[in-house]
């Protein structure tokens, strides 16, 4: 399109042109190597994963610990009539604590920048996303807090794409 047939602001400068934008179809920096999503170097990409690796960490933290009220008392947790996914209840601590201490190892391997932490962390956080929608009648507030946090650390997890070194 020459410069003439751009439709132009009142000020007489074109209204869209796209060589000073980076809008290009090569980009910027003219090399049009780049992959879609978020990088490590975009801030929110990076800042997602640091966060979801803390949340995983805290996370696992805090399973375990409920796994083992589960454990210790079955009174913690109010007793439920009927429910299609009935276990007992030192059973689902049991499970709590297990995936507790892997998730949070994946956590900790999350903020070390490990890649097998990040495809752990993706299990792990499904795992716990179903898991969680099991307890539900156990501790339904704590378990929908969870389910939502589990959403965050897959997609953070997801969308990361570490700069190759």
């Amino acid at each position: 399109m020459s410069d003439a047939s751009q439709p132009r602001n009142p000020q007489g400068s074109p209204v869209w042109d796209p060589s000073h934008q980076g809008t290009g179809p090569s980009g910027p920096s003219g090399s049009g190597s780049r992959s879609p999503g978020p990088h490590a170097e975009d801030g929110l990409a990076a800042g997602g994963v640091t966060f979801a690796g803390v949340l995983m960490l805290v996370n696992g933290v805090l399973a375990v610990l409920q796994g083992i009220a589960a454990i210790a008392e079955d009174d913690v947790y109010g007793r439920i009539g009927d429910y299609v996914y009935k276990i007992n209840l030192t059973g689902w601590g049991w499970i709590l604590l297990i995936v507790g201490v892997v998730s949070a190892a994946a956590g900790g391997g999350i903020l070390k920048g490990a890649a097998w932490a990040r495809v752990t962390g993706i299990l792990l956080a499904s795992v716990s996303l179903v898991l969680q929608f099991l307890f539900l009648p156990y501790a339904p507030v704590w378990s929908i807090v969870l389910i939502a946090i589990d959403v965050f650390v897959i997609w953070a997890l997801a969308v990361y794409r570490p700069t190759a070194r």
